[in-house]
């Protein structure tokens, strides 16, 4: 067992899973790899019950009976690293818009530069590294995470990212029943606890790039849950408690 273990939530990801398994176990340094599957129709658990048996110890996979929101995806995992004791758990996508090789600049920045989370940000220092997307979802996006960090006082420059590396303390503090969010705001949310249990947030600049292969999840639920979610996060607060 490595100290990392890289979480990879999937939903119809056949075209891509195999691939970004490979990638990360490319690697030079070593990270382990736990899909979080929603039962996929397409086959995708079934690659990645094939790939096991070529990176054992290495690749491990969770099915869950259906899909369930990305958030829930994210606290089964978190969960079952925190039972497994890894040091540092990152959040990763299926689809290559995080880049696997970036993965080891997130782990440093927990490892040797203090952070307690470590954030893969597309707009650090108001600067926007995002390809392959049209001018009107860039400034979604964008405009999203100022407005985010406008109304929460977060002090996280990408507060949508969902490239991130916890140290496992941050994640033993969280209340996952207390969770209120299923879906991309999930990503604020998890954010925006860790700060206010006064964590400490690193940014670390990356390129994001959309996917390739396969169908978006991207919806209009998702970003009204964004929106509204935050006002709603905002108004009831949580208290500022430090570790």
């Amino acid at each position: 067992m490595n100290d990392t273990l890289v979480i990879i939530p999937t939903y119809n990801e056949k075209e891509n899973v195999e691939a970004i398994i490979e990638a990360v176990f490319a690697l030079k340094k070593e990270f382990d790899v736990l899909i979080v599957d929603d039962n996929s129709p397409d086959g995708t658990s079934e690659i990645v019950k094939k790939l096991i048996k070529k990176y054992p110890n290495r690749l491990f996979l969770e099915i869950r009976k259906e899909k369930a929101g990305l958030g829930t995806a994210y606290i089964h995992g978190f969960k079952w690293a925190i039972e497994k004791k890894y040091d540092y758990i990152i959040e990763m996508d299926a689809d290559f818009s995080h880049n696997p090789k970036d993965l080891p600049r997130l782990y440093e920045s927990c490892t040797k530069e203090g952070a307690d989370v470590a954030v893969g940000s597309r707009y650090m220092n108001h600067e926007i590294n995002v390809v392959n997307w049209d001018m009107k979802r860039i400034l979604l996006s964008y405009l999203a995470s100022k407005y985010v960090r406008v109304i929460t006082g977060i002090p996280v420059y990408d507060t949508t990212a969902g490239f991130v590396c916890y140290k496992r303390e941050v994640l033993e503090k969280i209340d996952y029943d207390k969770i209120q969010f299923v879906g991309y705001a999930f990503q604020i949310e998890m954010k925006y606890k860790s700060w206010k249990h006064g964590f400490k947030i690193n940014e670390v600049s990356i390129v994001f790039t959309d996917r390739v292969r396969g169908a978006s999840k991207m919806n209009g639920s998702i970003i009204k849950e964004a929106i509204f979610g935050v006002l709603k996060m905002r108004l009831k607060g949580l208290p500022k408690i430090d570790k």
